[in-house]
This record gives C-alpha cells, sequence and structure tokens, in this order.
C-alpha cells in the first residue's frame, strides 16, 4: 500500500514537491488556504484584466521544464515559453536602456560605452561563471543534514573560491566602471530580497544567468506555471483541497503522524511543509522540543528580506510605445534608495520595475486595453518605521506615476487608468503567511545561507521536512523549484 504524504501550502514548491512523490508512487495530499494553487505565484483578475500577483521572470527555463519530465510530460503541453529579447529596458534619468543576452548586439552596446567596460564586462561573466558552477555543484543542489557535510576540508576550499565576503556592489565595480552598467548588473539582488551594497557578491550570478540563458514568457503569464503543475498533479491521482488552512502539524514521540485541520487530526506517513518556515515554526510546530534553536525569540531575531508594494492597473489603451514586456526604472538616488529598503524609511525617489504581459498574450486585457503591474521594493513590516495606510499606498501611487509620466509611453498614464488593485506587505503576511510581510522570506545573508539556513528535514522530529524560499537553497522561482527536489529527495532517501 502507497505511503501518505500531506503537503501542506500550494505554493510554487509545494506543488513540485508534490508532484515528484505522487510520481514516485506516494499517495500524496495537499492542502491549501487559498482558493487557487500557486501562492506567491497566484493571479489577480478584475474589470477583465489578468495579473500575475508575484513572480514575472522566467529565468532557467530548464529548471521550470523538469518539474514536467521527472513525470514523462512535454514541457510545450503545459508551459509554451517564449524568449524575450531584449530582455528589458533599463530607464535611467537621461536615456533608455535596452538589455539584449543576444552577444553582437551586447557588445556592439558595451563597446558604445568604453572598451574597457566592454572587457570588464567578459572578465565578470567568466569570473561569475566559474563560480556559479562550483555553487550549483557543491551547494545550491544539495542538502547540509548535518555540520560535517559542510565543515570538511574538501568544502571549505569550495567555499573559500565563492569568494562570499565580498558585496555584489564591490563585486560588480571591479569589473565594469560605468554607473549605468554597475546598477544593470546589482540590482537583480533585489529579486531574492537582498540589497546588492551588502548581499554577497555570489549573488551576482542572477544577471550572469539572465545573460547566459536568456528570460522568458510563459504563455498566460507565471500562474500557467502554477495551474499547470496543479494539472500535472492531478492527471497523476494527488489529491488538493483548497479553503483549507492547516491548523497545525501533529508531532508525537518525536515523529510527525499527520496534521490538524478545523481541529481534526488527518494522519499520514510524511508530512512535507511548504508554509514560510518562520510561519511554521511559530504557529504550526507547537512542540517545543520539535522547534529546536527555531524558538519564537530566534524567528524574530532573524533577517527577513524586503517586501514588496505591487501595483495592478488596467489601463484603457494598448501601450504599443513601450517597446518591451519588462522594465526597469532607476532613480537618480538608486544607493540611497536601497539603503532606506533595509533602514525602514518611507522611500522619496523609489526605483521601480513594470511588467506588461499583455504584450505577449493579449488574452490577459480586453481587446484594445493593456495591463501594467508595477513593484517597488520596500521594508518587511518588522523594519519599516511607518504604517501600512491608505495614505501610505496613495503616498507610492502618486510617486510611481509621477515618475513614469516622464517616460516615452508613459505620458498619458494616469488618465489611462480604469481598473487598479494593490498588494502591500500586510497582505503578503494576511495573504500568504509571509513572515513580517516579507516576499521573499529569510533574507539570504551569509549567516543566513547554505548549512546555515533551514534545512529540508526537520532537526528534531522525524518524517517531516520543508521546502521553500526561508528553506535551502533559498528564494527566486527556480531556486524554489530546486527546494523541492531536494526535500522530496531527502523524504525519499529516508523512507528507503
Amino acid at each position: 500500500m502507497a505511503k501518505t504524504v500531506s503537503v501542506i501550502g500550494a505554493g510554487v514548491a509545494g506543488l513540485a514537491s508534490a508532484i515528484r512523490l505522487q510520481n514516485q508512487g506516494y499517495d500524496v495530499t495537499l492542502y491549501e488556504k487559498e482558493a487557487l494553487p500557486g501562492g506567491k505565484m497566484n493571479q489577480i483578475k478584475k474589470d477583465g484584466f489578468t495579473f500575475d500577483l508575484g513572480p514575472s521572470i522566467v529565468m532557467m527555463p530548464e529548471i521550470y521544464n523538469e518539474v514536467f519530465e521527472v513525470a514523462g510530460r512535454d514541457p510545450k503541453d503545459y508551459i509554451p515559453m517564449t524568449r524575450l529579447d531584449p530582455m528589458y529596458s533599463a530607464y535611467f534619468e537621461d536615456e533608455r536602456i535596452d538589455v539584449s543576452n543576444d552577444l553582437v548586439k551586447l557588445i556592439d552596446h558595451l563597446e558604445g560605452i568604453s572598451d574597457e567596460d566592454a572587457v570588464g564586462f567578459l572578465a565578470y561573466l567568466k569570473d561569475i561563471y566559474e563560480r556559479f558552477i562550483i555553487a550549483k555543484k557543491y551547494f545550491i543542489q544539495r542538502p547540509f543534514r548535518n555540520a560535517s557535510d559542510f565543515y570538511n576540508p574538501f568544502m571549505i576550499r569550495q567555499a573559500m573560491k565563492l569568494k562570499t565576503f565580498d558585496s555584489a556592489n564591490h563585486s560588480i565595480g571591479k569589473f565594469v566602471k560605468d554607473k549605468r552598467l554597475q546598477q544593470i548588473l546589482s540590482f537583480q539582488t533585489l529579486y531574492i530580497g537582498i540589497s546588492p551594497s551588502n548581499g554577497p557578491s555570489l549573488y551576482t550570478i542572477i544577471p550572469m544567468i539572465e545573460y547566459l540563458y536568456g528570460i522568458w514568457f510563459i504563455k498566460g503569464g507565471m500562474h500557467t506555471m502554477a495551474s499547470s503543475m496543479e494539472r500535472l498533479f492531478l492527471e497523476l491521482g494527488g489529491t488538493v483541497n483548497y479553503n483549507t488552512p492547516v491548523d497545525e502539524i501533529v508531532i508525537e514521540n518525536k515523529r510527525a503522524t499527520g496534521i490538524k485541520v478545523n481541529g481534526e487530526k488527518i494522519l499520514s506517513d510524511y508530512v512535507m511543509c511548504n508554509a514560510d518556515f518562520p510561519y511554521a515554526m511559530k504557529n504550526l510546530v507547537k512542540d517545543k522540543k520539535a522547534k529546536g534553536k527555531y524558538t519564537d525569540k530566534k524567528i524574530d531575531e532573524m533577517k527577513y528580506s524586503c517586501s514588496c508594494f505591487v501595483m495592478y492597473l488596467g489601463m484603457n489603451k494598448k501601450y504599443d510605445d513601450v517597446e518591451n514586456v519588462h522594465s526597469f526604472i532607476f532613480s537618480q538616488e538608486l544607493d540611497q534608495n536601497l539603503e532606506d529598503i533595509f533602514e525602514g524609511k518611507l522611500l522619496e525617489k523609489a526605483s521601480f520595475y513594470v511588467y506588461i504581459a499583455s504584450k505577449m498574450d493579449e488574452d490577459l486585457a480586453p481587446e484594445n486595453k493593456d495591463g501594467i503591474y508595477v513593484l517597488l521594493p520596500v521594508s518587511d513590516l518588522a523594519t519599516a518605521n511607518y504604517e501600512w495606510t491608505e495614505e501610505t499606498k496613495a503616498y507610492y501611487r502618486d510617486q510611481v506615476l509621477s515618475k513614469l509620466k516622464t517616460i516615452e509611453g508613459f505620458e498619458t498614464v494616469e488618465e489611462d487608468i480604469i481598473s487598479e488593485s494593490y498588494m502591500t506587505p500586510v497582505d503578503f503576511e494576511q495573504k500568504y503567511n509571509a513572515y513580517n510581510g516579507a516576499t521573499f522570506g529569510l533574507r539570504p545573508t551569509l549567516t543566513q545561507s547554505n548549512h546555515f539556513r533551514p534545512q529540508a528535514k526537520a532537526k528534531h522530529t522525524e518524517n517531516l521536512y520543508f521546502t521553500g524560499s526561508s528553506t535551502h537553497p533559498g528564494a527566486g522561482v527556480p531556486i524554489v523549484l530546486t527546494s523541492a527536489k531536494i526535500a522530496t529527495d531527502e523524504l525519499i532517501k529516508d523512507d528507503k
């Protein structure tokens, strides 16, 4: 008889874990408190417009594809993808740079800046690619069950090669001198919720991944990935219970024996928890011994990623003069802006990101109209020295629209709005149990990465596993999908 697994949360890692386990012959049931799959990879539908709620940029498509390939399916039947070129536009005070991963276009652009920066950029790619191969092979794709998995002569040598003690900003500055190019190469650390000024230099692998592997668009937007994973899971015979929040992970004699829903105990052989790790340890793991070092006090003291303020704007026209799906708008005060995010200040002249998915898929907006998604990184709730009120939302809304109106193609943005809704850090906390509203979970500082980060296998409880952005190896959709692979491999290893 097949062994049973309860998976808590139909977020990206929960769905991927459920697929892998169901495909391996386990009897898997998913429990999700919302009405749709995906967690933060959710969807907002309003006034005929469809928006991705959170993630919006597809990187490393082979990791997305692998979820379907392990079950013997053709990913094209589930998540049809198109490569974007240019990948995005970067707007500075006085110019727009279209960023391509076509090497010919790229070198032509870099030589237009300076031969020195062209040479520096290629040196950056070589340096970070070598470190990426080491990170991928020895750190990102493997668990750290025991201290000895990290603290041994071989692993220490590999760790030293990663040169993690430098910051992303400083590391980039050693290769390229042009300030705009530095910003284009360093700001992506915000994809995982950490500042480039103090985030480990290894995270400059993110732009390298874009340049070497491209940025892609999934038809229907990112939520197609979530709904397609749900479809595959159901095809494999899995069960999903929506609108079903889990109250507790049942732990008896140092072993997870199931979950509690509405006070009722539901037994299973294993529990895979995709709820945000800090939330889960504080609220779902009631057994004090099972918490280990992750006491409520410890959870409160840990460092959290930034959060986001997201605007979903339905527009009364097509934005044909805006050429690319993705745009990044940099303020002159970007460095100060980033500092303020992690110091909890209300931002002045913020930098932000714009995504127009309906440029690639017209079904995402009514005829002759576009939907504009705007994401502005802000402080998490514990760091912020201000409250999220209607006035706060209006303050940031006005700031974004005032800036957009100065950019070619967006001049009429304010008067074109016919539908709008928002997500704030408070919403991320309440809807998705993101601790402190931190959209990307635990901040990937040196002391909260690799073996220091919460691992897939629970330390003090058998048959309990964790996955998602606050666990090893970290945040970002490809990395979270990797966490699902690690967690399921750990469970299967223990079951043998």
